[in-house]
């Protein structure tokens, strides 16, 4: 015979850590886009990087961003984890180019 609650135990012990696991993956995304800023200060000092990748992660940030944000039932950690990548992306993509 089971136990009738280890199931619900298991359950809440999974979703707790889930929810730990999108807080921390939300965390270590938003310091992946903090990192373009090594990237934006050589970018101004005349070392100039692709604007390829950062460009593309710009996009990748935005499209995450507005599809968590309007789920019917919003994605916080995902939105959280791609919002500041947008704005870390394109800074670097523009900073890319000699102007």
């Amino acid at each position: 015979m089971t136990n009738p609650h280890s199931h619900s135990a298991h359950s809440i012990t999974s979703e707790k850590f889930i929810s730990w696991l999108g807080r921390f993956a939300s965390v270590i995304a938003i310091l992946m886009y903090i990192s373009y800023i090594a990237q934006i200060i050589n970018n101004l000092h005349g070392q100039y990087g692709s604007p390829v990748q950062p460009f593309v992660a710009g996009i990748n940030c935005t499209l995450w961003s507005i599809y968590a944000y309007f789920k019917e039932d919003r994605d916080w950690p995902v939105f959280w984890a791609n919002f500041p990548g947008i704005f870390f992306s394109f800074a670097t993509c523009l900073t890319s180019f000699a102007w």
